[in-house]
């Protein structure tokens, strides 16, 4: 969440933000309320002064009734110093309410618009979109074609949105995750597989709505645990209440977890197939710094997703996210998109990965600090998070854009002594 004070020192700055963000905000309330709990405290702190200076005259008292009348009087006010502590814990759990709905500021260089539709394009990967001398088909209809998507027998099973992966491309699943992993793991990333639940504690503290009807995790009845929608999740929460040195800075994580989402409200020929789905599994890469160093690390992070989908030889374009498209912890969010030749009418640029830099929002909510080594004082971490492979859309894009006119698809150079296998199909 936002720090109270800066919150109160940039008023118009983060109505702002809020109105840039689509969010809607009471920061008005919020200071009105924080006037009162600060009058409530000084009511509190004159109290307590008080009632120990009556405290300290007890054994001064001339008789017994002097001092029974002095402790009387210890007494009544303490008891106005206790409804007037609760009166103030109150009014700070109301203004945490309001500051937690807060979202993060935003970068200044991201992009001003309400959607997705002013993301504004950075640059493109090493490989253009592909020119096909043969009909193309979508990831469905290869899925179909060779028997690797069983969708029907997910609806079966499980429901809508839930699949089978069959086949060969349950070996070229297997060999992207491992191919992520190690990649990762060339580059500094400790490797782990987190556990698919986390605490709705610590879900609010990554910036997720674990419960109500605006919710987009299932989550566990009768239990304060929800499933995970990704690794980042698990991965934040790791260090929840912990202080970290300086000298373990950064820290690199990468974690293998399945995915899952309600996906409420999507729909239409763009989300078909494996592009959104209720469970999928993903490597995910995240990172703690310190605040100078997380623009730096973010960069990184786009740097090796960038790196990831060039060695699959997949066309994408990277793109500077709107702040009315940021989610509320985010301060600036790099996509990938990938070109999908057999999504829309002829192809159509899709989502495959992102990278947030998240500052200290996260952090503050799940209390995850830094101190320096024989140096008094603790400090915020900031917390990044990006996608190494969502294997859904990666298949995807590996599918449609490698496809040959025999039906069959051939593997990237970079994935094959994994695979064990040029093309598959």
């Amino acid at each position: 969440m936002l720090d109270r004070k800066f919150i109160l020192e940039n008023i118009e700055a983060v109505k702002q933000n809020c109105a840039n963000r689509g969010v809607p905000e009471q920061v008005d309330r919020l200071v009105e309320l924080e006037t009162r709990r600060r009058e409530k405290l000084a009511e509190v702190e004159e109290l307590n002064r008080r009632a120990n200076e009556v405290s300290k005259t007890i054994g001064q008292a001339k008789d017994d009734a002097e001092r029974e009348a002095r402790k009387a009087e210890g007494k009544r006010l303490r008891g106005e110093k206790d409804a007037a502590q609760t009166e103030h814990d109150q009014l700070d759990a109301e203004i945490r309410e309001f500051q937690a709905a807060l979202p993060n500021m935003a970068h200044p260089d991201a992009p001003i618009g309400a959607d997705d539709k002013s993301n504004l394009e950075l640059k493109r990967g090493k490989y253009e979109p592909r020119e096909f001398d043969f009909p193309v088909l979508d990831h469905v209809e290869l899925g179909q074609n060779h028997d690797w998507i069983d969708f029907e027998g997910g609806a079966r099973t499980t429901g809508s949105g839930f699949y089978f992966l069959k086949g060969e491309l349950v070996l070229l699943d297997l060999a992207l995750q491992k191919f992520a992993v190690e990649f990762l793991m060339e580059r500094g990333f400790t490797p782990t597989i987190t556990p698919d639940m986390a605490t709705d504690a610590v879900l609010e503290g990554i910036g997720f709505m674990p419960r109500g009807p605006e919710t987009q995790v299932y989550s566990i009845e009768n239990m304060e645990l929800s499933l995970v929608g990704t690794a980042e999740i698990t991965l934040g929460g790791l260090y929840k209440d912990e202080t970290l040195m300086l000298d373990d800075l950064p820290i690199r994580l990468c974690g293998i977890s399945h995915c899952y989402r309600t996906e409420a409200g999507a729909a239409g020929r763009a989300s078909r197939g494996l592009y959104r789905v209720h469970q999928f599994t993903k490597v995910e890469m995240f990172a703690f710094t310190t605040p100078e160093a997380s623009e730096a690390m973010h960069d990184e992070l786009l740097q090796m997703e960038c790196e990831l989908f060039d060695a699959l030889e997949i066309p994408y374009r990277v793109v500077d996210t709107a702040t009315g498209d940021l989610g509320g912890p985010a301060y600036r969010k790099f996509d990938l998109e990938a070109w999908m030749p057999g999504r829309g009418e002829g192809g159509e640029w899709g989502e495959v990965t992102s990278t947030s830099n998240c500052t200290d929002y996260q952090a503050r909510r799940l209390n995850v600090r830094y101190k320096v080594k024989d140096k008094k004082g603790t400090h915020f971490v900031h917390t990044l998070n990006g996608t190494a492979l969502a294997l859904s859309r990666a298949l995807i894009a590996i599918l449609e854009n490698h496809q040959q006119a025999d039906g069959s698809v051939t593997m990237p150079s970079a994935i094959r002594p994994i695979i064990g296998r040029d093309k598959i199909g």
